[in-house]
């Protein structure tokens, strides 16, 4: 879930190319113009004292443009960005970041409707699987599923604390027929490679051990959770979220401690 074509560009430096537009008695561009960098980038829209502010357009040479508001050269306020790869923000910027509130649209149709801080996902936000149409709903810290969450899925959703972008510790599985089945996720180191090698590989795996199967019952979301950033270990051995929210696989509803 990497902002794939999330990328700064350059932007204007200093006043090389050419103007029309609108300047104040100083001579410094203030009102409407339109700008033609040296380095093909164009910019069209508001000026104040030779700085860009207010609303304008920002062309730039390799495909992407922002259209919105500006303040003292930077992006800052409402607005909408296109990248080059088609993918798309449109909300709060601050300081020339993502700040505030904004969807970000990506390449492969997925989108994050929620908050933004300094670029990252940040806050309470909603993140959608466009080819399985599975959710998920919660909060990020610095763009990771951390702490209490919902991973909803076509037929059934899971419900519980999450840690490196992986479901952690006590939560249940939540299914249309009117089931619940409660467990917990832990990680456990799992030997792989050739027996006769003398240093084993070992990985660590997240596994699901379920407890107890029950009728629907009301679900309160842990309030203390290990706060650290989920990688939703893309580069790890085991299933991953993502993994689980693409295929949308159930656990199966049976009570074991294997």
């Amino acid at each position: 879930m990497s902002d794939v074509g999330s990328e700064d560009f350059e932007d204007e430096q200093g006043y090389l190319g050419e103007y029309e537009g609108e300047r104040n008695e100083a001579g410094e561009r203030h009102g409407l113009g339109r700008a033609v960098l040296v380095n093909g980038d164009s910019y069209q829209g508001m000026y104040e004292r030779g700085k860009r502010s207010g609303q304008g357009t920002y062309r730039f040479k390799n495909g992407a443009r922002y259209v919105g508001e500006y303040y003292m050269n930077l992006k800052h306020g409402q607005g909408i960005f296109y990248y080059p790869d088609g993918s798309k923000y449109e909300g709060s910027w601050v300081d020339d970041q993502r700040q505030g509130h904004g969807i970000y649209t990506y390449p492969n149709g997925d989108t994050y409707d929620g908050e933004w801080l300094q670029h990252q996902r940040h806050g309470q936000g909603v993140y959608t699987y466009h080819d399985t149409g599975s959710k998920y709903i919660g909060t990020w810290v610095m763009g990771k599923m951390e702490s209490a969450g919902e991973l909803i899925h076509l037929n059934h959703r899971y419900q519980g604390n999450f840690l490196n972008n992986n479901p952690t510790g006590p939560g249940k599985y939540v299914f249309d027929i009117g089931c619940e089945q409660h467990g917990e996720y832990v990680q456990e180191d799992q030997d792989k490679g050739d027996a006769e090698e003398e240093e084993p590989v070992t990985t660590t795996v997240l596994k699901w051990k379920p407890s107890a199967v029950t009728g629907l019952s009301h679900w309160a979301a842990a309030k203390d959770s290990p706060s650290s950033g989920w990688d939703l270990s893309e580069e790890g051995k085991g299933q991953t979220t993502q993994e689980k929210l693409k295929g949308d696989q159930s656990p199966i509803l049976e009570h074991n401690d294997q």
